[in-house]
């Protein structure tokens, strides 16, 4: 069974910062893009950055470029995305989600997370 499963979500102050993990299981993920999005309540699913299988490509939303990087390591199976500078606007349930290859429309995406949860809060 293809599984995506994120970690690293929690309560943190505006300004600081969280690391998120999402891991796979059941597929590699070699040959797979990585979307993270986040939905927060009462509002649709944003799309928040992509990176494309090899790492040769990267895309961000405007909403958290310069703040958020995406990255990924295949060898261990996990890709990451680093959120710095974050904001009360940030707080959300995000997740994380894989395409073969290329970054996808996100309605496009295979597979797809449960979530984390991510709350900016002092």
């Amino acid at each position: 069974q293809l599984k995506l499963v994120e970690s690293g979500g929690g309560l943190v102050q505006p300004g600081g910062s969280l690391g998120l993990s999402c891991a796979a299981s059941g597929f590699s993920l070699d040959y797979y893009a990585i979307g993270w999005f986040r939905q927060a309540p009462g509002k649709g699913r944003e799309g928040l950055a992509c990176i494309t299988y090899n790492g040769g490509s990267t895309n961000y939303a405007d909403s958290v470029k310069g703040r958020f990087t995406i990255s990924r390591d295949n060898a261990k199976k996990e890709m990451y995305l680093q959120m710095n500078s974050l904001k009360p606007e940030d707080t959300a349930v995000y997740y994380c989600a894989a395409h073969y290859l290329s970054c996808p429309e996100p309605a496009n995406y295979d597979v797809w997370g449960q979530g984390t949860q991510v709350t900016v809060s002092s």
